[in-house]
């Protein structure tokens, strides 16, 4: 394959073929085309965002054959719900370090288990998302944090709720090939039918949420899937302007989850996928998770990934429990070794930061803790 840099991709729709073509570039031509990624990064700012990562239920409907965040409800170790005063306690620590992102995670539809909705009653809430919003709330009125929230998905009323306490909300899409809902990945996962996952990054959009989304690699996708799910997140972002980052995740196998033994994606497909998510968008960051590439950071970032993502300095990924999040410090070095500059940012980007996308409680917050970063 012969890839030419005078290709103008600001100005270019890149076809589903094109893509495919990229995602098999081989030999020299893959120096070319993250040549052609970097040539893209108009700035030589590499973002993070300092946050504290809170579950409030680990419970989930869906049961993914890669996943380690969900447990069994009937487990003793599970969080089934966690105690708001906990929660604030967690916050008011996290400003000890500094952080500005207080980021809410809980399992897909977690309240139509039973154990979930006993626990909520009890509190004096009908569903997770009165109690999330509850929290989220709280958290803007005693903390210095923003709340983000990413809890699989939503209902469009749901979500217009949450907006009103959220700078930022996200949820990946994953994949959107229905076939895979029929492989080992997603066959005991009914959240993860494509449609219903881009109906909420839509609904997201006809709300105007700023949004965080992606797709994760390495779990029985084919090249051609990859093109379609990157092509799905562009015509979104085209449609609606509300997505500030695409994250592109690759898969890790994990002792004891039912895809153990599948194969883990290569350097070169992470290279090749990252880079041709960079030339896809345009003013949308791209982000590679840190702490699921510990020894290859640095390439990613002469791809044209543009952000670390949230790191936390006091909790760890439960969504990774086994990779942990490198220091902040170890970060600025990595990035500067690469040429570049580390910055910190919030849980929303500078684009979003208006009364377009927020109200004016969330706007005034924002604009105070931008100063500070």
């Amino acid at each position: 394959m012969s890839l030419s840099s005078n290709l103008n991709f600001k100005n270019k729709n890149i076809s589903k073929k094109e893509i495919v073509n990229f995602l098999n570039t081989e030999n020299s031509d893959i120096l070319q085309l993250i040549s052609l990624a970097n040539d893209k990064q108009e700035t030589n700012e590499i973002t993070y965002s300092k946050n504290v990562f809170i579950p409030l239920t680990e419970v989930c409907r869906n049961y993914c054959g890669y996943c380690t965040f969900r447990k069994d409800p009937n487990d003793s170790k599970t969080i089934i719900l966690k105690d708001k005063k906990e929660v604030i306690e967690t916050l008011k620590k996290s400003e000890k370090y500094d952080c500005k992102e207080a980021l809410f995670t809980f399992g897909e539809e977690a309240d139509t288990e039973k154990i979930v909705k006993n626990a909520l009653k009890e509190k004096g809430f009908e569903n997770m998302v009165e109690y999330v919003y509850d929290i989220c709330d709280t958290t803007l009125n005693k903390t210095q944090l923003l709340p983000h929230t990413n809890a699989g998905v939503l209902s469009y009323a749901d979500m217009k709720a949450l907006k009103e306490v959220n700078v930022s909300m996200g949820m990946m899409l994953e994949s959107s090939s229905k076939r895979l809902t029929s492989t080992i990945a997603h066959e005991n996962s009914p959240g993860k039918d494509p449609k219903l996952r881009i109906k909420t990054i839509a609904d997201a959009g006809k709300l105007k949420i700023p949004y965080t989304t992606g797709i994760l690699i390495g779990i029985g996708e084919t090249k051609e899937e990859i093109a379609e799910s990157l092509l799905v997140i562009k015509n979104l972002q085209e449609k609606y302007g509300h997505i500030q980052e695409v994250i592109i995740q690759n898969f890790r196998s994990k002792p004891g989850i039912p895809m153990e033994k599948q194969t883990e994606p290569s350097l070169l497909d992470m290279i090749r996928t990252v880079s041709v998510a960079k030339l896809l968008f345009d003013e949308v960051s791209i982000q590679v998770p840190p702490n699921l590439n510990h020894d290859t950071n640095q390439m990613f970032l002469l791809c044209g990934a543009d952000d670390w993502g949230g790191v936390s300095p006091m909790t760890h990924d439960y969504v990774n429990p086994d990779s942990p999040w490198p220091e902040i410090q170890e970060l600025k070095r990595l990035t500067n070794e690469g040429g570049f500059i580390l910055k910190e940012r919030l849980a929303i980007y500078d684009n979003y930061m208006n009364e377009n996308y927020l109200n004016e409680n969330l706007l005034k917050k924002v604009l105070y803790l931008k100063n500070r970063c």
